[in-house]
Formats: structure tokens, C-alpha cells, sequence
């Protein structure tokens, strides 16, 4: 196992430093287009420009993907525009197959009375990274896409690698698919935030939690996994994740500053 870090352009350096067909899982969030102030990068391209961006790393990492290797890409948006997640899977169909629509539920209201007669779940539930928006128009928006693409749509997955307990136990057995008390996550996937106080704990404005990228890779199979790339590492959480699952990783990022924090972060990350 091994992480490889590279300041520059992430298409560049995909073409140039990557050996075709020896990624087997892409997971990666690209900058939203929805003017977030990072540390260099301008989040404030014109729509056409940015989706031609995307489509020319598509092509890049369609080259270095294996054949049964899956791609996840993170996108958001924002309440005022939210074309730009589905904009972004339209661009990408012209190279692979849209194989699964996951969603990222980053908060959650639940009403007891909607939840049944569940002995655990005494009271209303709202969990997860609330941020509010001052708006009259728009609802707070409180899931991002993770667009899983393949070359043929035909990868199989290992879906009980992150699944879940049966609520009902009366189905362990009765389903043929049900030989253990565990299912089919499905998708939707609540994986929130740790609330911050400052930005010093959040060094990256849209970094995702370790959670996100481990959950695609053991969803994609960890024991046909040995290489993840991720074309935007940023502040390295798919770096972390591959780290925690015994995988090598890879990846990119036009900025210093974070590829620094990067590795402070892969440093003191406990390896056990």
C-alpha cells in the first residue's frame, strides 16, 4: 500500500504519470461551479467551460479506469441553481454508464409519527450538518449526488460490505436474498458533517468526510481494489479512506497549501 501525491493539473498529469487501465476506483469531488472560495482555485467558470473541463478529465480517466473499475464522482449544487449536479452527469454519460444515482443525505428531519413503532425511536429525529439558508425562496439544501459510472454498467458490486441490519428479523430466512441479518444499504446514504466551530478545523470549504470515499470503495469491492485515484485530492479524505481499507491511492491537486495539509493529515492518521 502506498499514497503518491502530485501538485498540478490533474488531467495533465493523468495523461503523463498514469499507466492506462490500472485505476480501479475513481472517487472524487470536483470543484461545484457555485463560487466557493477556495484557496486558489476560482469557482466561477462560465457553465460551458466548466462542464468541458469535466468532460476532458472524463476522457483521462476513462483511460487509466480499468474495464470493470467504477467512478465516483461527488458533485452538489446550490438552491438557486440546481441543474449543475445533473448537468455535470450529462456531460459524463458521453463517456461511461450512469451504473447507480446515490444520494448523500447530509441532514435529516423525522417525524416519530412517521417512523412506526420502532421501541428505539422514542421522539422526533434531526440529525446530521444543518447549515441555515436565508432565503424566502429556497428550501436548505441538504443532499449532494455521487454519481457511481463503469465503462458497461455491468460491475458487480459488493453490497453487504456497508450494509445494514434488517429492521424486520421476520425476513432473515422468509427472503431467498436474506440468509443473514444484513440488507442492501440501497441509496441513500446519511454520512454528515462534524459540526465546526472555526475554519482552522476545516482548512478545505468542501472537503467530504472519510466516510464518503470508504464507503464507495468497499461498495465497489475491496479485494479487487488495489489502486483509487482521486483527481482532486485536496485535503485528502479518499487518502485517509484508502489508508483505513489497505489500498493504494493517487492524487492530484493544483494547490500546495492543501496537498501540505494532506500530508499532515496521512502523518498522524493511525495505520492499524
Amino acid at each position: 500500500m502506498s499514497v503518491k501525491l502530485y501538485h498540478g493539473d490533474c488531467i495533465s498529469g493523468i495523461k503523463n504519470k498514469l499507466l492506462e487501465k490500472k485505476i480501479d476506483v475513481v472517487v472524487t469531488s470536483p470543484p461545484y461551479n457555485i463560487g466557493v472560495s477556495y484557496n486558489r482555485y476560482k469557482d466561477t467558470l462560465p457553465r460551458s467551460d466548466y462542464l468541458k473541463f469535466l468532460s476532458n478529465m472524463s476522457v483521462a480517466i476513462k483511460k487509466v479506469l480499468t474495464d470493470d473499475g467504477s467512478f465516483f464522482i461527488n458533485v452538489g449544487s446550490k438552491p438557486s441553481d440546481p441543474w449543475i449536479a445533473l448537468d455535470v452527469a450529462n456531460v459524463l454519460r458521453e463517456y461511461f454508464t450512469l451504473q447507480n444515482v446515490i444520494v448523500w443525505v447530509k441532514s435529516i428531519a423525522i417525524p416519530k409519527s412517521d417512523v412506526g413503532s420502532y421501541p428505539t425511536i422514542t421522539a422526533d429525529i434531526a440529525v446530521g450538518h444543518f447549515k441555515p439558508l436565508v432565503s424566502d425562496r429556497f428550501v436548505n439544501d441538504c443532499f449532494e449526488f455521487i454519481f457511481h459510472f463503469t465503462k458497461h454498467g455491468n460491475v458487480k458490486l459488493d453490497k453487504l460490505s456497508i450494509g445494514v441490519p434488517y429492521q424486520d428479523k421476520t425476513n432473515i430466512g422468509r427472503w431467498k436474498s436474506a440468509i443473514r441479518d444484513l440488507r442492501d444499504r440501497g441509496n441513500t446514504w446519511f454520512i454528515p458533517y462534524e459540526t465546526i466551530w472555526d475554519k482552522e478545523q476545516r482548512p478545505h470549504p468542501s472537503t467530504f468526510p472519510i466516510k464518503l470515499p470508504e464507503m464507495c470503495i468497499k461498495l465497489h469491492g475491496v479485494s479487487k481494489c488495489n489502486v483509487v485515484l482521486d483527481p482532486f485530492i485536496g485535503i485528502g479524505s479518499t487518502a485517509l479512506a484508502s489508508i483505513r481499507l489497505g489500498v493504494s491511492c493517487i492524487g492530484f491537486d493544483i494547490d500546495k497549501r492543501y496537498l501540505e495539509i494532506c500530508k499532515q493529515r496521512i502523518a498522524s492518521f493511525p495505520f492499524d
